[in-house]
């Protein structure tokens, strides 16, 4: 009888022990899990996306390729496969399957390490929300304790909405309607019974039964899901026979993004402005001022010109890296960015030269020294010796002697004529008199925030500049005086609607309104009498500036029409020569002329604006004195305050 109490002690105090140690375990998980109820606030990531002015998708945002969808709006045979395939005692069990369990645990013993995890849809949704993926006893405990919690605070249809649109299914998709539009290109809701069963196949292994990677092996996954649901009375056989012999037909592969550069661009904007956890997981919607057909225009035109260029350096056996080049279009009233591309291809460089790099600009920094002047009392019919000049250097005895491309010299030449065929004396001798500080200033007032070097030679463009700058500061020209900051995004709504930013338009004067007009007369010479006679053809007004460096290392033109200013650059990215000849004329301008034409094919018909108190003169543009135009008279403009009499 004794030795009965102490086996039965002993028994007891075991069984109490393990007990003991078992809730011991359970206490400690517990006491170490997440809180379920942060799910009560939980918003799975969603998509955001960007459009056009237009209304074109352009790009879509995020850190896993997510749209949640409500139960209602998923096909029925997608939600029965899933159950069917994962956990077929779904809508009875209590958030874990015990007799699976027992068949893991026997299966786990049997060969000696983890293999078989029996995990119902509540504890892979408890692992995705809550746990790490790691193959170990703790874990597994840990994950029925939270699918218990999960199972008694919310009901089997809440559990279910919150797998469908959390799961993993390959290639980048985080819910159905993620899974549906890329392997399908459609909305969940427009699945069919064979496309269904495709996607609930994928997610025991997403990146062996992809259709995108293994579309054989993804067939015959989805045949095995069929049978499991004709099995369960899910479907009948005469749609288990119709889906069986349904071929998977291959979604077409979407471009990552429209407008590469400038959907990088606004990311950059956005990140600062609203943060990247909002601008990735918030599902917003983004309305740029991209032009989508005016995009199509200017990356046509920077690929073409780039591809010529390129072959003309074959054809002269030049070596070395290949051409690069940028083009940025925007509206002259409202600064928005219509059009941007900051390379040849996306693919192969991300680098945006038409925002982040800093390039010389040669000639075509000339205007802002000839605007100043304008604005200082000077007039485009003064004279200025174009001939040899010296000045020293800045190290004791240097002497800087500036030439002209040509180096030949017109003698007394017109400030008209001088800008028109981009003869650099006269431009540094406009400098000398204005002051290169001053200059450097009414740059910055035009727009240029770069740093500018107040020397003699920045007249010549001998200090750096982005494509976009300079473009601004030629649209102040175009928009009567007025500075606006560009700008690329319109406003940014969440999933109601509602405003989350939108941007201030920052504008100021920047230079009179005559003054603009007469650069813009001016600037028309450039194409009409000048360098810019690649341009000369096209039926509407055009304003611009060629700009070349030294070696021809940078080739630019920068130009406005009443509607839109352009501005192009094409250079290697080591600044070696493009070759021999490659000025802004030959190189820049042809891709200037092809995208000003085909998107003033869209645009209607204006003249640039004239102040009323603008003289309107025709002048004989090598001496500055009146003369008819068929004694070769241009029209030129004045401020009535210092027209010539």
């Amino acid at each position: 009888m004794r030795k009965k109490q102490i086996f039965l002690g002993i028994f007891f105090a075991f069984v109490a022990t393990v007990c003991g140690g078992i809730m011991g375990t359970v206490f400690y998980l517990v006491r170490d899990l997440p809180q379920i109820r942060a799910l009560e606030s939980y918003t799975p990531s969603a998509i955001t996306r960007v459009y056009s002015a237009d209304n074109v998708l352009l790009a879509e945002l995020y850190r896993d390729k997510r749209d949640p969808v409500p139960l209602d709006q998923i096909p029925a045979h997608l939600r029965e496969a899933l159950i069917a395939t994962e956990d077929r005692q779904f809508h009875t069990h209590i958030g874990i399957d015990i007799k699976g369990i027992a068949r893991a645990l026997m299966r786990d013993i049997m060969a000696g390490e983890f293999v078989e995890g029996a995990s119902t849809i509540t504890q892979q949704l408890a692992k995705t929300l809550f746990l790490t993926s790691e193959k170990t006893i703790t874990r597994k405990l840990k994950e029925a304790v939270l699918s218990l919690q999960l199972e008694r605070r919310y009901t089997k249809d809440e559990i279910l909405t919150l797998y469908l649109n959390q799961v993993y299914f390959g290639s980048g998709a985080y819910g159905v309607e993620a899974a549906a539009r890329i392997f399908f290109a459609k909305s969940v809701r427009e699945l069919n019974l064979s496309e269904c069963a495709l996607i609930a196949a994928m997610p025991k292994a997403p990146s062996v039964f992809s259709p995108l990677v293994n579309p054989h092996l993804a067939v015959t996954r989805r045949n095995i899901v069929l049978r499991q649901m004709l099995a369960v009375g899910a479907i009948t056989h005469d749609q288990y026979d119709g889906a069986i012999a349904s071929p998977y037909i291959a979604a077409k592969r979407q471009k990552t993004s429209e407008a590469p550069y400038f959907v990088d661009y606004i990311k950059k904007i956005l990140e600062a402005e609203i943060g990247p956890d909002r601008l990735y997981r918030g599902g917003l919607t983004i309305k740029t001022t991209l032009s989508h057909q005016l995009q199509e225009f200017a990356e046509q035109a920077l690929e073409k010109g780039i591809t010529e260029i390129a072959d003309r350096r074959r054809a002269n056996h030049i070596t070395g890296p290949d051409p690069q080049g940028a083009i940025i279009a925007m509206d002259v009233r409202t600064g928005g960015i219509l059009a941007m591309a900051g390379g040849a291809d996306h693919h192969r460089s991300v680098f945006n030269r038409a925002v982040d790099a800093r390039r010389q600009p040669g000639s075509a920094f000339k205007p802002i020294v000839y605007a100043f002047a304008i604005e200082k009392g000077f007039h485009q019919g003064m004279r200025i010796l174009d001939a040899p000049i010296a000045f020293p250097g800045p190290a004791k005895g240097d002497i800087w002697r500036p030439e002209n491309f040509s180096k030949t010299y017109q003698g007394d030449i017109t400030l008209r004529q001088a800008l028109a065929f981009s003869l650099n004396i006269p431009a540094v001798r406009l400098i000398e008199k204005l002051g290169p500080a001053g200059v450097a200033a009414f740059a910055r007032n035009l727009g240029i925030q770069s740093e500018l070097t107040p020397y003699l030679s920045l007249a010549l463009g001998t200090s750096e500049v982005t494509v976009m700058e300079l473009t601004a500061a030629y649209a102040v020209f175009a928009n009567a005086g007025t500075g606006i900051r560009p700008g690329a995004v319109v406003e940014v709504t969440d999933a109601a609607g509602q405003t989350v930013w939108k941007p201030a338009v920052e504008k100021w004067i920047a230079m009179s309104r005559q003054g603009a007009a007469i650069m813009t007369n001016m600037l028309e010479g450039v194409i009409q009498e000048g360098t810019g006679g690649r341009a000369r053809h096209l039926p509407f007004p055009l304003a611009g500036k060629t700009g070349t460096t030294n070696g021809s290392r940078d080739a630019w033109f920068v130009g406005f029409s009443p509607s839109i200013a352009a501005g192009v650059w094409v250079g290697c990215d080591d600044a070696t020569s493009l070759g021999p000849l490659e000025t802004g004329s030959r190189a820049a301008l042809p891709i200037w002329t092809d995208f000003m034409e085909l998107a003033h094919k869209t645009l209607p018909y204006r003249h640039f604006d004239i102040p009323d108190d603008i003289v309107i003169l025709t002048m004989d543009p090598k001496t500055g004195a009146p003369a008819n135009k068929d004694a070769g008279g241009v029209r030129t403009f004045f401020r009535r305050e210092n027209a010539p009499h």
